[in-house]
């Protein structure tokens, strides 16, 4: 029941944010629609507008995982793989596209900026499972930091594109993705290079020989 509250919450906001930004009282304005007490919308949102930005990544999220599960991934390149989930988060978005430019304002104070960045993190974390990747070793950091890049430098582009049906934005999206490949074959051939170096002084370590 909670989660359906939230989702009814979460729609009244998304009409009124365009005209009155993620606020607290545009929070309690969307509540009463709802028939919600100050209490209530507590209950569901303990931090207010962060939990509820939080939330409604969190639901654009799951339907890119379920678009990408559809989607017969095991056919793609993981490029194209890539490319759709972050492509598939943006047209999911495209109808609030004023919501999330006062979204992504709301994230730029100073106090929220952590909250934002887990946002990201959460949206680039998914895109990755989704996409089937199951790395655990420093990849696994490397492909959220870039992807992470990638997604936010597209967002902020996306919200200025008037191009018909934001071609000019998908153009931006593959030249990023070509991008990041290269700088990620290069950060991989480094660090592993680090690795095998760092392995080989420590087999040669007299340190190492004497523990044997």
């Amino acid at each position: 029941m909670s989660e359906a509250k939230k989702a009814q919450l979460l729609k009244a906001l998304l009409s009124i944010v365009p005209f009155e930004g993620w606020s607290e009282s545009a929070l309690t304005e969307a509540g009463a629609s709802c028939d919600l007490s100050l209490q209530d919308i507590s209950i569901l949102f303990p931090r207010g507008v962060t939990d509820v930005l939080r939330f409604y990544n969190q639901q654009l999220d799951h339907k890119v995982m379920e678009t990408l599960e559809k989607n017969g991934l095991a056919d793609m390149k993981v490029r194209d793989r890539i490319t759709l989930a972050v492509r598939t988060k943006l047209e999911l978005m495209t109808p609030d596209r004023e919501a999330i430019r006062k979204g992504v304002s709301f994230f730029t104070m100073p106090l929220k900026a952590s909250e934002g960045m887990h946002n990201v993190y959460d949206t680039v974390d998914a895109m990755w499972l989704a996409a089937g990747d199951t790395s655990t070793d420093y990849n696994f950091y490397s492909k959220r930091l870039l992807l992470a890049g990638v997604y936010s430098s597209t967002l902020l582009f996306w919200l200025d594109d008037s191009s018909e049906n934001f071609e000019k934005t998908w153009a931006f999206l593959d030249r990023r993705i070509a991008e990041v490949l290269k700088i990620g074959g290069t950060l991989g051939k480094t660090i592993g290079k680090i690795s095998a170096l760092a392995n080989k002084f420590q087999t040669c370590s007299p340190f190492a020989k004497k523990n044997l």
